[in-house]
């Protein structure tokens, strides 16, 4: 779509971070005068994809339609699969592990597929369950898989170019090894002719004008292998400015555990005659212990988990946010992350007119600039987990009952965005507010003024408006024990009052504004519930 010139001044000015990033990509195209733009993502097919590569993918993505908001040149997504390394260690979430045990350190496009099915190796198995992940998330992008790129010729020029310069290259590598392996090291890494698979082998000769390497295979004679048609790989630094310099990549980004061997990606790349790609380093995530995420630990949230609570554009809000910082990633940023994207998503409107503010809002990333309009029904995820909370239900209906009472104009087959946040809220609350749940008892004075509340709200016509409700909850919270005193002298409530308010009805710390809450429950169950506390009929 073209794109009209105060959009495109706005994109050239604007400080949304991919915006930033986009810029620097545009002024690296316009000093080498190319025709096209590609952006690359890798993936390591020795595990299934992850929430790690959705917020690699999605954030790519963010920078590259920032950047077609910048220039007309066309651009190009590759995600990269590193298909060729070899297997290095058993996967544990294999069915078999002594089936794979026989084909440690051959690549994973040679290993037999544990899983069974159609696919020809466990790679092949693992790049399938990647182009799946992507297409589910609607991803404009191309799949390249190592293997292919090896056999098939893509990087013969460039790996006779790696011969060439082969002590240039140990010159970049050796300073970053520890004294043994500088010893036995080798850029180069062969596919013994006699196992299949990738040696770890110093180079007795390197030959750039016949194009071979010599070394000592696994039964200790010599073997010349040409480096062509997929007889050799790379080893992973090499490898990374290979395939740059190869493919002539202009933007990557990768986590904050490549940081240190970027320089040694970049010189490689430029030693092979190409300058090195414009990167971004993101930070990793924490569990809720604030350790870091891992596969192999299997500690942290994992994306089908995060989906089975709430939907795909929540993930992608928090991708976005703050990619520099590290963030805990576990089941208790999820409501706050789906509230955030609506409020986003609601301010876009307020902004119709007003380009910069619209680029600097998540949600104009998080959809290319196109978001849907919000349903308006003004109902948040945590108001949502609450009324899960006293209704105490697994039935969407239920839920909806009180939902159609408070707003008769919602419906479910109407309002889908809203109908899939109750069914997000039942299941969170059922996995992780209900067995949390912790009711206590009030005290003396807490009764007292729980009684005034019920006696204030019941004053109130059924179908009274959340402002009315919480003025309630306002002249109720203003005497002792809960009067505070503002700045100015006036009277406030003190913020025990509503802590006690969440902690005697809802069995939670936390909660929504109450009014919002008591005008959605309704006014007579409101006062039910109070006297319910009151007479210790509340349990977990």
């Amino acid at each position: 779509m073209p794109v009209s010139p105060a959009l495109r001044e706005a994109a050239l000015a604007s400080k949304a971070w991919p915006f930033e990033e986009a810029r620097k990509i545009l002024k690296r195209v316009e000093k080498s005068g190319q025709k096209q733009v590609l952006f690359e993502t890798g993936y390591g097919p020795s595990g299934l994809p992850h929430i790690g590569t959705f917020g690699e993918v999605a954030r790519t993505t963010m920078v590259r339609k920032a950047f077609s908001m910048m220039s007309d040149l066309p651009t190009r997504l590759l995600c990269f699969s590193d298909d060729m390394d070899g297997m290095r260690k058993i996967p544990d979430n294999v069915p078999d592990k002594s089936f794979l045990e026989p084909h440690l350190h051959k690549p994973l496009t040679r290993v037999p597929n544990p899983f069974g099915g159609d696919y020809e190796s466990f790679g092949h198995h693992n790049n399938a369950m990647l182009r799946r992940f992507l297409d589910t998330f609607g991803f404009d992008y191309e799949f390249a898989s190592a293997s292919e790129y090896y056999k098939s010729g893509r990087f013969d020029d460039m790996l006779i170019h790696v011969l060439e310069k082969y002590d240039a290259i140990m010159g970049v590598m050796l300073p970053t090894l520890g004294e043994e392996r500088q010893a036995t090291y080798s850029p180069v890494l062969p596919i013994s002719p006699i196992s299949g698979r990738v040696l770890y082998v110093p180079m007795k000769s390197v030959d750039p004008k016949a194009g071979t390497v010599t070394f000592t295979d696994e039964d200790g004679s010599d073997c010349t292998l040409d480096v062509r048609g997929g007889k050799v790989k790379l080893q992973w630094k090499p490898d990374f400015g290979m395939r740059w310099a190869a493919l002539h990549v202009d933007f990557e980004m990768f986590g904050k555990d490549h940081q240190t061997n970027a320089p040694v990606y970049d010189a490689i790349c430029e030693i092979l005659g190409v300058p090195a790609p414009e990167h971004y380093v993101y930070e990793l995530f924490l569990d809720e212990k604030g350790q870091k995420i891992s596969k192999s630990k299997g500690n942290g949230l994992t994306i089908d988990e995060w989906l089975t609570y709430a939907d795909p554009d929540s993930l992608a809000l928090y991708m976005y946010q703050k990619p520099r910082e590290a963030k805990r990633l576990f089941f208790d940023v999820i409501p706050r992350a789906v509230d955030e994207y609506e409020a986003f998503l609601n301010a876009y409107q307020k902004q119709e007119g007003k380009i910069a503010d619209q680029l600097m809002n998540p949600v104009w990333h998080i959809h290319g600039g196109n978001p849907p309009k919000p349903e308006g029904a003004g109902l948040s995820f945590t108001l949502l987990l609450n009324l899960a909370t006293v209704a105490n239900t697994e039935d969407k209906a239920v839920m909806w009952a009180f939902i159609k009472r408070y707003k008769p104009e919602l419906d479910p087959a109407t309002h889908k965005r809203l109908d899939s946040l109750v069914g997000y809220a039942i299941r969170y609350y059922q996995d992780f507010v209900k067995p949390a749940k912790q009711y206590r008892a009030a005290t003396a004075d807490e009764a007292t003024a729980l009684k005034d509340l019920a006696a204030a709200v019941a004053s109130l016509p059924e179908g009274s408006s959340a402002e009315d409700i919480q003025q309630k909850v306002y002249d109720v919270g203003r005497r002792e024990p809960y009067l505070t005193t503002q700045k100015d002298g006036s009277a406030g409530v003190a913020l025990t009052w509503f802590n006690m308010l969440y902690q005697v009805l809802l069995g939670e710390e936390k909660g929504p504004r109450f009014g919002s809450f008591a005008a959605l429950y309704g006014v007579g169950n409101t006062v039910k519930l109070i006297q319910d506390a009151l007479a210790g009929k509340l349990t977990k």
